[in-house]
């Protein structure tokens, strides 16, 4: 189904190889700002694609550990203010109000520790808030192999702009139960997360989450928080991503592709 708020018409002009040019509407994706509050107090402005937006609240909490699990929050609202009309805003109300400190944030921790941010310290920094995944699931290389044809058969909103990143939760089948897309990978997972927490359904252990981008050391970091044991992408790891995700006990797949993939952590749970 057409989502108008993920996409949007702009006029265009099309030049070909033969130096000819035509004017011609063309689809971009959305992007704009969404601040969130916790509280009351800003925490945070992320620039998304609209849609979804108590998902992404709800997943940048739990992921920046402002909240432990879905009974951490009592409601997600949209703010109706004067300097930020319609939904641009929205405010996560805790059933803990005094428990939260701002200042906690683990973007915070990571960039104020001692060596800046270098690999040990912010492993180090994150598995004092996330521990490692414990129930490690096997999965057949065969069905892996056939996840990256099943995302890119979903995403609606990709197929009409070329702009937005995906992620997605298959289960051991290889059945897709859940995607989204926005124009931020954080976001997209966030989105994803966030729809799983409120649904109650954390942790995710027997979940693969394959990305459409790479995958850096914070959308590793993301799945943990979500318990995801088995991460796998089209693109390539960071060397960040490698080690957090063999420190934490997860499976780290790259360039899944066609036939073909990089097995970077876990390789004895893909099944030859």
């Amino acid at each position: 189904m057409k989502d108008s708020a993920s996409a949007k018409s702009v006029d265009i002009v099309r030049l070909r190889q033969t130096q000819s040019a035509e004017e011609a509407p063309d689809e971009v994706a959305v992007e704009e700002p969404l601040e969130i509050r916790v509280e009351g107090r800003s925490v945070a402005v992320v620039m998304r694609t609209p849609g979804h937006d108590r998902e992404l609240a709800a997943g940048f909490a739990l992921t920046e550990r402002i909240v432990r699990d879905e009974g951490d929050i009592f409601e997600i609202t949209s703010c109706l203010t004067k300097e930020h009309p319609g939904d641009q805003v929205v405010n996560i109300s805790l059933t803990d109000p005094a428990g939260f400190d701002v200042e906690m944030l683990s973007r915070h921790v990571f960039s104020s520790s001692s060596c800046g941010i270098c690999g040990r310290a912010t492993i180090e920094a994150a598995m004092q808030q996330f521990p490692p995944i414990k129930n490690v699931p096997t999965l057949d290389a065969s069905i892996l192999r056939q996840l990256p044809g099943k995302l890119a058969g979903a995403q609606q909103t990709f197929q009409r702009t070329g702009g937005l990143h995906a992620c997605a939760l298959f289960n051991a089948a290889g059945d897709l139960l859940l995607l989204r897309e926005d124009v931020g990978r954080h976001n997209a997972l966030d989105k994803l997360i966030g729809h799983e927490l409120l649904a109650k359904r954390l942790p995710l252990e027997d979940r693969v989450l394959l990305l459409s981008g790479r995958i850096s050391f914070e959308m590793t970091q993301k799945a943990l928080a979500a318990g995801i044991a088995m991460i796998a992408a089209i693109s390539a790891p960071t060397s960040l991503a490698v080690e957090f995700a063999r420190a934490s006990n997860q499976t780290l797949i790259g360039f899944l592709r066609g036939e073909t993939m990089n097995v970077y952590a876990g390789a004895d749970r893909v099944i030859r």
